[in-house]
């Protein structure tokens, strides 16, 4: 399973903001990282910025170039538009529903309580963060899980704004429906990476 594994903070930097949800000021925000700093000032191309948001959208989601593709590939083959159905399969990802559920602080949290077998998938095991959700399915953790003090006081908390297409009751989720556009509230130009694979 390959997952990135480098400093973080230098990709938000890349992006300009926190990609990674974990609440870090983020230290000369505005300048992307290097050790002098921004070469020039060049307006950047069409394709740089088209690349940019797909790579944007590939590391908020924490997953590598070719499972990003494959999305993208499958995408096309389902009616409707293609970055709305990309944006669709990747929130529809089982680690990032136990994010939204408000499971976790942080996706990679969330992945790495799927992978380590604490998420209950309708009352299985299921230990594949890319597994993809459907319409009516429960997800819940494992009591060694809620016991963890992050994910208690997660659980506790009356801060998190859950999505419309989602409901938590304790430490039970189900997914009512399946998402829209407007239940994605990340910054995502979809538009711009299906310009990016289509050139």
């Amino acid at each position: 399973m390959a997952r990135y594994t480098e400093p973080k903070n230098r990709l938000s930097r890349r992006e300009g903001f926190d990609l990674f949800g974990r609440g870090n000021k983020l230290r000369r925000a505005t300048q992307p990282p290097g050790q002098h700093g921004p070469k020039g000032t060049r307006r950047p191309s069409d394709y740089a910025v088209r690349l940019r948001e797909k790579q944007k959208t590939k590391r908020i989601y924490g997953i590598m170039e070719r499972q990003f593709r494959k999305y993208f590939e499958k995408a096309t083959k389902v009616r409707g538009k293609t970055g709305e159905v990309l944006l669709r399969l990747l929130e529809t990802r089982l680690d990032n529903v136990v994010y939204r559920l408000g499971m976790a602080p942080t996706r990679a949290m969330a992945r790495q309580l799927v992978s380590h077998g604490h998420v209950r998938l309708d009352g299985k095991r299921v230990t594949i963060p890319s597994f993809q959700i459907s319409t009516g399915q429960q997800i819940s953790l494992s009591p060694k899980a809620m016991q963890t003090p992050v994910v208690s006081a997660l659980l506790q908390s009356t801060d998190h704004h859950l999505p419309a297409w989602l409901d938590r009751q304790g430490a039970v989720g189900v997914v009512t429906t399946l998402p829209s556009r407007t239940d994605v509230d990340s910054p995502i130009d979809e538009q711009l990476i299906v310009e990016f694979y289509s050139r």
